[in-house]
């Protein structure tokens, strides 16, 4: 079976990797992503990652904060795996590096972080998780946290917060013109939840299965895929040959939401139009052809149902970029080495 397992499911709420590696301490997942746990044991001889303007970055802290994302890698490919992992602990040195810039910003500015701001933050932790103080305690001591850490980290976040609303000011829309030009440009993000109904026929590979064996299972989806290109119906050679559990179904899968299915299967899934089937695909499990049996939702909502939403996406938006000149203004009079 293809779908999430609850656990994969529950880590939904993490934040996505594009947004931890752009700026981890400036949007809301940074308290998500230290609830849920990155150890911060640090061994007593360690490599220096990099020097930011005479402050060090050791590789413990970079591999530590790489460590959930590096997790979310899946690919049989050893070159593919080793540049996507290069790729993420490049991105993740950068986003440290910019904590530095923005820890010494606050230094030179005078900002501080009361105790009553960092005992709001963890309220709101607690009561968006709904937890009690002792499951907090309890999820911190799993990943190596004592709970005076954890406010130490919550301070610096606040405190990074606080550094980049002083330097940043962003204009509002001009207008309702400017709103609905975003809205168009922006249209998929303000749809009806799609649903997609996916048919597959998976032919299992064993793990430890032989190269030869490969080859015979392989040769046997390309045979299935054939004469399925000629005409013969998908269903029932879902129900001759697939080893999903789907299979007693004629290979129907059911009703999905996106992010429901492994990332790397819903990818090439939801390429497909209704009645189209894929070229083979190969997972760990082994080899997969799916076909697009359905779908519905994904209607544009209309302007006025989302325009809260779509103003706060637009000044996100243009908070975004004016962090990403802040920050290369600071990189650009600072003095970094980078060890790795």
């Amino acid at each position: 079976m293809v779908q999430r397992s609850q656990k994969e499911g529950k880590d939904q709420g993490r934040p996505c990797l594009v947004k931890i590696l752009t700026g981890l301490f400036l949007w809301g997942g940074w308290i998500l992503f230290i609830f849920l746990g990155v150890p911060h044991s640090l061994a007593v001889v360690d490599r220096i990652a990099a020097i930011v303007n005479e402050e060090i970055i050791t590789l413990s802290e970079v591999e530590m904060r790489a460590r959930p994302l590096l997790e979310k890698i899946q690919t049989e490919d050893r070159i593919e795996k080793k540049r996507m992992s290069n790729e993420v602990i490049r991105k993740v040195l950068d986003v440290l590096i910019e904590e530095r810039l923005i820890d010494q910003e606050a230094k030179k500015a005078g900002l501080k972080v009361t105790g009553k701001e960092i005992d709001a933050v963890i309220e709101d932790i607690k009561r968006q998780h709904r937890a009690s103080q002792e499951d907090l305690e309890k999820a911190l001591a799993n990943d190596g946290l004592t709970f005076e850490r954890y406010r130490k980290e919550i301070e610096k976040q606040i405190l990074r917060t606080k550094v980049v609303s002083w330097a940043i000011k962003v204009d509002p829309p001009k207008g309702e013109k400017e709103l609905r030009e975003f809205y168009q440009k922006n249209l998929d993000r303000y749809r009806t939840e799609e649903m997609f109904r996916p048919g597959h026929i998976l032919f299992y590979v064993p793990r430890d299965a032989s190269p030869e064996a490969v080859g015979r299972i392989r040769k046997k989806c390309e045979e299935v895929s054939e004469r399925i290109k000629k005409g013969e119906d998908f269903g029932q050679m879902a129900l001759l040959y697939s080893d999903d559990g789907s299979a007693k179904d004629r290979g129907d899968m059911g009703f999905f939401k996106r992010g429901e299915l492994l990332p790397a299967l819903e990818k090439e899934i939801l390429k497909l139009e209704v009645g189209e089937v894929s070229p083979i695909i190969r997972t760990e499990m082994g080899f997969h052809l799916f076909k697009m049996i359905e779908r519905k939702g994904g209607d544009p909502l209309p302007f006025e149902e989302v325009k809260e939403k779509v103003k706060t996406d637009y000044l996100n938006q243009e908070m975004e970029k004016a962090l990403k000149q802040y920050l290369k203004g600071l990189k650009e009079k600072s003095i970094i080495e980078i060890k790795l």
